[in-house]
């Protein structure tokens, strides 16, 4: 989490410190209400354009940001703080426009006299002045839409499917936010280092709002593969699908995951992968029911239906110098480590393992399959239902591992229980970056 967060205060903290360079004498000699209502309009417009534009350029899926933020789920968890941060400047923003006019007609504000703007010596500039209520009109209505399209991506009531597709219509509310910018931000900003960091952030944005309005995000990683094989586990409401690839697929590390589509209209949705890659184009998922798309899998879907699997991604891939590590799974959490011991069963690495499994949920047969798996890997299994042996908590596991310090902890399952365990783990002496989680939401 601390990379999220020092990326996001990292990136507002150097574009503040941009915007005030630019406005050094403004800051010291400005002294009237409305002077400062046109400051702080600038400042709040041009973080809200950069954390729009970063916020797009996330939406590519690119190996390198990968990489520097440890993992997809990482990435589009920052892209959502991305979001949320640009409704907050996006807001302040409307309100420092709309606010001080309303004061002045309810009669608690003095508007000053416009003073007529002087030519430019840029002719561009002349023709922006003269589109100013035009570009001040289509940022408010962008302003409506946008607020929108963030309560549907936030508000999880909201089905998938909707999100899905209205998300991408916030590419034209980012198209309309950089006319709006474009004609309004101050002239002399384009000649300073705040300016020469501005245009390849809108130019990068609007490269990306391209690519995801064709729809061409992630296509270099897309194979078409076929349903070969649908099995429902009633006790813990998953179903297992296995996909016969049809084109080249460039292979995976355990615990990394696809975009599936099985249908168009419905999107993709990241799966984690639970069969080891053994290039032979055979891949299973391993997928929860938890919304009303994935509740109607098990019946929907046919053997010989054609998916689009987009992949793979993520970097929890159980990498570590330690010897020992301890695996933390909830829920479907476990489909990550199903992957790693199926690797292990084949690949040996030498390291000792717990696997600690808590679940509410029992499906009789998809333990068998689990304690197979387990064995032939070498791992051991701790399991713990809820119904019957309480939660799973730090206390249990430290207990149960005496030399748990040593270790690597890999979790992957609910965020508040990954939450729970780092904060006990970290208080009893783990080091912070001995723990590793996957953030597995993707809105």
């Amino acid at each position: 989490m601390k990379v999220i967060q020092i990326s996001l205060i990292g990136i507002i903290a150097l574009m503040t410190m941009l915007w005030m360079s630019a406005n050094t004498n403004a800051l010291v000699n400005t002294h009237e209400i409305f002077a400062w209502r046109s400051l702080l309009l600038q400042y709040s417009g041009i973080l809200a354009l950069t954390v729009m534009s970063l916020g797009m350029l996330l939406t590519m899926r690119f190996s390198w940001l990968e990489d520097r933020l440890n993992g997809l789920d990482k990435v589009y968890r920052l892209h959502k703080w991305l979001g949320i941060t640009a409704l907050v400047f996006v807001l302040s923003h409307w309100l420092l426009f709309k606010v001080p006019r309303w004061l002045v007609e309810a009669g608690l504000l003095i508007k000053p006299a416009r003073v007529a703007r002087p030519p430019e010596s840029v002719e561009i500039f002349n023709f922006f002045q003269s589109q100013r209520g035009i570009a001040e009109e289509i940022g408010e209505y962008a302003f409506y839409l946008f607020v929108a399209l963030i309560a549907i991506a936030l508000i999880k009531r909201f089905p998938y499917r909707y999100f899905f597709m209205t998300h991408r219509w916030i590419a034209l509310v980012y198209l309309a936010v950089i006319v709006h910018a474009v004609v309004l931000m101050k002239y002399s900003y384009w000649t300073t280092i705040l300016g020469l960091v501005l245009i390849p952030l809108m130019l990068l944005g609007i490269f990306a709002t391209f690519t995801s309005m064709f729809k061409r995000i992630g296509q270099s990683r897309k194979v078409v593969g076929e349903v070969t094989a649908i099995s429902f586990l009633d006790g813990v409401n998953m179903t297992s699908t296995a996909i016969q690839l049809k084109s080249q697929w460039t292979g995976h590390y355990a615990g990394q995951f696809a975009f599936v589509t099985f249908d168009q209209h419905e999107g993709a949705h990241p799966f984690s992968i639970t069969s080891a890659w053994l290039g032979d184009g055979k891949l299973t998922f391993l997928i929860k029911a938890l919304g009303d798309y994935t509740n109607t899998l098990n019946t929907s879907l046919k053997v010989g239906q054609s998916a689009v699997i987009e992949g793979p991604y993520g970097r929890f891939d159980f990498e570590s110098k330690s010897q020992r590590q301890i695996w933390i799974a909830g829920g479907v959490g476990i489909t990550p480590f199903i992957a790693r011991m199926k690797s292990l069963a084949i690949h040996p690495d030498g390291r000792l393992i717990d696997l600690f499994y808590s679940t509410t949920d029992v499906d009789h047969s998809a333990l068998l399959l689990l304690e197979k798996d387990t064995k032939a890997a070498g791992v051991k299994l701790h399991l713990t239902i809820n119904s019957r042996d309480g939660y799973l908590n730090g206390e249990m596991l430290r207990i149960k591992i005496p030399d748990w310090k040593g270790a690597d902890i890999w979790f992957c399952g609910p965020a508040k229980f990954g939450q729970t365990m780092r904060s006990d783990l970290m208080l009893n002496g783990m080091v912070e970056n001995h723990f590793h989680q996957e953030l597995f939401e993707m809105r």
